[in-house]
């Protein structure tokens, strides 16, 4: 499972300024990034009486729909999905995850504060990875400015892409489900010796599995 660092604060307080700039800064220093952002109110993305919606509209459990440089998929929910759940609709080949909000996950934070809107913290401390401020807060938190995002892409490559191991994640029924390093390692040696052995396989990196039981 990629690392999941979520951008949260006040509405208005510099959230997507902040994810642009490390979006940025972490493409260019070659790590791969997705972005999730947490839509609290809901949103709509279908049109109605358009293809999609239509497709929608008559049972389909996901409706995607693609061109030749996007791919748009929509996939209806019956509740929130905390971001780990999400990785796995939005494919797992990548560095790193970002988020623009979900702060009522635990997944360490870089929390926005901007002086206008109040300096009291949405997030637990003990989750906080630092502090995007334009007023110093007394707190024993990385705090830095808007436009240090270069300093703040540093510390997260320091703290999770830098040194990592190869891994492997298990989603049983759409359900993330976490493996201690034994159970790690004993299902990656398994398959990367199964696959391995297939003819025109040069060189392995990375392998996806969809199984499907009949009963």
């Amino acid at each position: 499972m990629p690392p999941i660092v979520s951008v949260v604060g006040k509405s208005d307080s510099g959230k997507t300024t902040l994810l642009e700039a490390l979006i940025k800064i972490l493409g260019q220093r070659g790590h791969r990034v997705v972005v999730i952002k947490h839509a609290a109110g809901g949103f709509e993305l279908d049109t109605f009486n358009k293809d999609s919606w239509r497709l929608s509209q008559a049972g389909s459990e996901v409706a995607a729909v693609s061109s030749k440089n996007k791919l748009a998929i929509i996939r209806h929910l019956e509740n929130d999905m905390d971001p780990q759940a999400l990785v796995q609709y939005l494919g797992g080949d990548c560095d790193l995850v970002l988020t623009e909000g979900f702060k009522q996950y635990p997944y360490p934070k870089i929390e926005v504060i901007r002086g206008e809107t109040g300096s009291e913290l949405v997030s637990p401390p003990e989750q906080l990875l630092a502090i995007v401020t334009d007023k110093p807060l007394d707190i024993n938190i990385p705090q830095f400015a808007q436009e240090e995002a270069g300093e703040i892409a540093t510390l997260i490559e320091r703290k999770y892409l830098t040194g990592g191991e190869g891994g492997i994640d298990l989603y049983v029924d759409g359900t993330y489900v976490p493996l201690d390093k034994a159970g790690r390692n004993l299902l990656l040696r398994t398959l990367v010796a199964v696959v391995s052995g297939l003819k025109d396989i040069d060189q392995l990196k990375r392998l996806g599995i969809f199984m499907r039981r009949k009963f």
